[in-house]
């Protein structure tokens, strides 16, 4: 498919009457013969991508976040010593907070990973994610990086677990027998990762039902008609 939907797709009928005709008006575009459909996923992922991360890497961005707040990864269900210490509900939900606080350095590392990979992603379904379900784009950026966050993450939650204070971790981390802390930084990077990409989806989604919030005249027009 041709990397941008012009005055070639309006002549075989993609773009439906006067309506099209104010999308292929609209500053920035006009210049272009037509819009591109590929620049407004782009636009859409990087809008959703820049809230998301905003408000994940905010003072208890992802504990505060119904979206995006985690459980505790799989490797804290392990060996009798840290199992008797999650017996305490109040222990459990102290540490749980502590590593979704400490995912919030795994998001700064990430969120220049996110932004590279919208920036060189090759679209070439553009308008079958335009016109895809409220998280299609979140989903085809996320199938198309893979790993890359989590491998982006680790050295970031490795470091912070490296300075952590906090006495809750510690207890857990010590009763962890034989687990450095790369591979509890690992488990907490697989949990963040979900989360991160929960959270851009529902920025998507937002987006998606409200694109005047953007004020984003592509955007705005794109979804207008689509």
């Amino acid at each position: 498919m041709d990397r941008f939907i012009g005055t070639s797709l309006a002549r075989r009928g993609f773009l439906i009457g006067g309506a099209a005709t104010g999308v292929m008006l609209l500053p920035g575009c006009a210049g272009m013969g037509g819009f591109s459909m590929v620049e407004a996923i782009q636009r859409l992922l990087t809008i959703s991508a820049q809230r998301a991360f905003a408000r994940l890497t905010a003072p208890g961005g992802f504990w505060d976040s119904e979206v995006a707040r985690f459980d505790l990864p799989e490797l804290f269900s392990g060996g009798g010593t840290i199992r008797s210490l999650l017996t305490s509900n109040l222990f459990r939900t102290q540490l749980q907070r502590q590593l979704n606080l400490l995912a919030e350095r795994g998001a700064e590392r990430a969120a220049p990973v996110v932004y590279d990979a919208v920036r060189n992603a090759s679209i070439g379904d553009a308008v079958g994610i335009v016109r895809g379900g409220r998280t299609a784009a979140t989903t085809f950026l996320r199938n198309q990086m893979g790993s890359a966050l989590i491998n982006a993450m680790i050295p970031g939650l490795s470091d912070a677990l490296r300075v952590a204070s906090d006495p809750v971790l510690g207890q857990a981390i010590r009763a962890l027998s034989g687990v450095d802390l790369g591979s509890v930084a690992q488990a907490v990077a697989i949990r963040a990762d979900n989360s991160i990409w929960y959270q851009i989806g529902a920025e998507e989604t937002a987006i998606r039902a409200n694109p005047q919030s953007t004020n984003d005249p592509l955007l705005i027009g794109v979804f207008k008609i689509l």
